[in-house]
């Protein structure tokens, strides 16, 4: 049954893990609230860095006066209102698949609930997209606030600008080294360094309004109307640089699994916002008395004995900006593996922590991306030339799955959705063709970035549908295939657990043991793993059996898609013909398909040849199902597709 209200979903009592964050005693919301300060806002908390500075510096420079001061904090100011408080953190954060947000978990929901034939494909793809778009952003955010962070060596001591890439650098390399640890003790210490972080700028900031009072009144929204009136064609090229106040809107999304939605409320609202709007007003009264502080803003409104400290805190506060980041991507590809969008991948956990995850092949051709970038671009006015047309199309696409959310899971009335979904799209489309003026100066490379996951995302997907049809066309019903074994084979003691990817058929590593061996065990399970549209399942409901007589099992296992797919410890939990399994009597057996491309139709044949290097190129399913080593074998064939 759809929700028929916006909070329809927070009713649902199989809530799992984030439910139990989703209402906490006032002292476990304050720790929660600081917690959440330093995973969900680091990108968007850096943004000082740069962002005002860009509008006047950049590559469609402002003119460096009051009117367009005052205008481009006013738009500042007035977009986190709208795309970040109104959209992310009132509306599309009610809008949980059990507790759990981003692109993907939105998509679930959609998708289980059911959108319809006729438009639900599109809305799939566009989903899928929006993850795309996201890896691409991810290459940059680590790119943009440590270089943004490290040019404050240059501000203070000119005569160092030649260490600045070489220094970000190495501190690029270390962060991603130290991925393999685990990053369960760092973070504890995040949302304090982001506590003085924001307490630092917020304080910085009204020292400088407190010279200029008069610049408040930025925040009227008249200002930004002026500014574009007067100049309409330097103002909308600028929005491409002001986007940059807004970028890292989703994470508040996207990391309300891990914190709730009340603590990261509480945190924007109370400390995030009220922060970063004063240093805004603080920049921008610091220019307004010396034109020359366009040089660094930020650093420059600190006074002289309070600037290496000032670079320090802003260094590590970028430094949690990008692990926030590098952690969201092996989330993100945690979840678009078990929902079937990339290949299996070797996943490892680093704490006990649910959450705690590392993912090496995603860590070094992240870091090798991040690095190129730095290589490339030298500056962060650069490279944040490149920054804003993937999140800002992801945004785009967030609205489009939030009509979607809004008509057909909560059956808002059109007089109220409507208006609602004009003011994001508008707002956001704006921003969008702001900022794909940037694409021939390096915004491009988010674009190309994306379309090349999206390419690999999809062509998985398709695959993998065409490879499940191809092999349930040539199976046998099992029941078919069950009275003529059970009567020609040999039966020999312990159990053998056959792994297959459809919940119908006999699986292939079954025939062919039965073609080479001519033997059967005791008991014979035939086990699909099945990843469910929601984050966790009931325990209770994680096994379905069927008993098929003479020995033949079929079960089902059920896992949420941010759940670890750890096959022996959720077997231990099952009781089969009054017998629990018994792992040094198991034998798992594998199918390994070859796939052979060819002109049948489904997929274009450089496709398929790309949808066989992936599959060559996975995780064995022994790893990924983290089955005993000792107790596998793996039967092989070829197959078309």
């Amino acid at each position: 049954m759809s929700p028929s209200g916006p909070d329809a979903s927070a009713s649902d009592p199989a809530r799992g893990r984030a439910r139990s964050v989703s209402a906490p005693d006032n002292g476990g919301l304050a720790r929660l609230a600081v917690g959440a300060m330093g995973v969900v806002f680091g990108d968007i908390g850096t943004s000082p860095l740069y962002a005002l500075r860009d509008t006047f510096a950049g590559r469609h420079p402002l003119p460096l006066d009051s009117l367009h001061i005052h205008g481009i904090v006013s738009l500042m100011f007035w977009s986190m209102l709208i795309m970040v408080t109104l959209k992310y953190v009132i509306v599309l954060m009610r809008a949980d698949n059990r507790g759990e947000g981003g692109s993907l978990a939105l998509l679930a929901l959609i998708n289980r609930q059911g959108v319809g034939k006729r438009w639900g494909r599109g809305v799939i793809l566009l989903g899928v997209f929006a993850t795309a778009l996201f890896y691409g952003d991810a290459m940059i955010t680590p790119a943009v606030s440590v270089m943004g962070a490290i040019e404050g060596v240059a501000v203070y001591r000119p005569e160092l600008h030649y260490a600045v890439v070489p220094l970000v650098v190495l501190m690029l390399i270390g962060l991603f080294v130290l991925q393999s640890r685990g990053t369960a003790r760092l973070a504890t210490f995040f949302g304090p360094v982001m506590l003085a972080y924001f307490a630092t700028i917020a304080v910085l900031g009204a020292i400088s309004v407190g010279s200029n009072p008069h610049v408040i009144a930025a925040l009227s929204p008249h200002y930004a109307l002026l500014m574009f009136a007067a100049d309409p064609g330097r103002g909308f090229l600028a929005m491409g640089a002001a986007v940059l106040a807004v970028t890292g809107a989703e994470a508040l999304y996207a990391d309300m699994g891990h914190f709730g939605r009340l603590p990261i409320r509480l945190s924007w609202l109370t400390v995030v916002l009220p922060a970063l709007v004063l240093n805004y007003l603080g920049q921008a009264a610091l220019l307004l008395r010396d034109h020359g502080a366009l040089t660094s803003p930020f650093y420059l409104l600190a006074p002289h004995w309070f600037q290496w400290p000032l670079l320090i805190l802003a260094s590590l506060a970028a430094i949690i900006a990008s692990q926030a980041v590098i952690s969201g991507v092996f989330s993100v590809t945690q979840q678009a593996i078990q929902l079937g969008f990339i290949p299996r991948m070797t996943i490892r956990h680093t704490s006990l922590a649910a959450g705690q995850i590392y993912i090496p092949a995603i860590n070094q051709a992240l870091l090798v991306a991040v690095i190129v970038l730095v290589l490339v671009f030298q500056r962060s006015t650069n490279l944040t030339a490149t920054y804003g047309v993937a999140v800002t199309g992801a945004m785009m696409i967030d609205n489009v799955l939030l009509a979607v959310v809004l008509a057909r899971l909560w059956h808002w009335p059109k007089a109220l959705a409507l208006p609602l979904l004009t003011l994001f799209m508008l707002v956001d489309g704006v921003y969008l063709a702001a900022n794909l003026t940037k694409v021939p100066d390096g915004g491009w490379v988010p674009l190309l970035m994306g379309g090349v996951v999206f390419v690999l995302l999809t062509t998985w997907s398709r695959g993998r549908a065409l490879l499940r049809n191809r092999m349930a066309a040539s199976g046998i019903p099992l029941e078919v295939f069950t009275k003529s074994a059970h009567a020609s084979a040999i039966r020999v003691p312990g159990t053998a657990v056959f792994m297959a990817s459809a919940a119908a058929g006999v699986p292939s590593a079954l025939l062919h043991n039965m073609k080479h061996n001519k033997v059967l065990h005791e008991r014979i399970v035939l086990m699909t793993v099945q990843i469910e549209d929601t984050p966790f399942v009931d325990p209770g409901s994680r096994a379905v059996v069927r008993d098929f007589g003479s020995g033949f099992y079929r079960l089902t296992l059920r896992f949420g898609f941010l759940e670890e797919t750890d096959v022996p410890h959720a077997l231990q939990t099952i009781t089969l013909g009054g017998e629990r399994f018994d792992m040094m009597r198991t034998s798992f057996f594998l199918s390994r398909q070859t796939l052979l491309a060819s002109d049948t139709p489904g997929m274009a044949l450089w496709r398929e040849k790309l949808f066989a290097w992936m599959l060559r190129n996975s995780a064995s399913a022994m790893e990924f199902f983290r089955l005993p080593t000792n107790r596998v074998v793996e039967l092989g064939s070829q197959i078309k597709i």
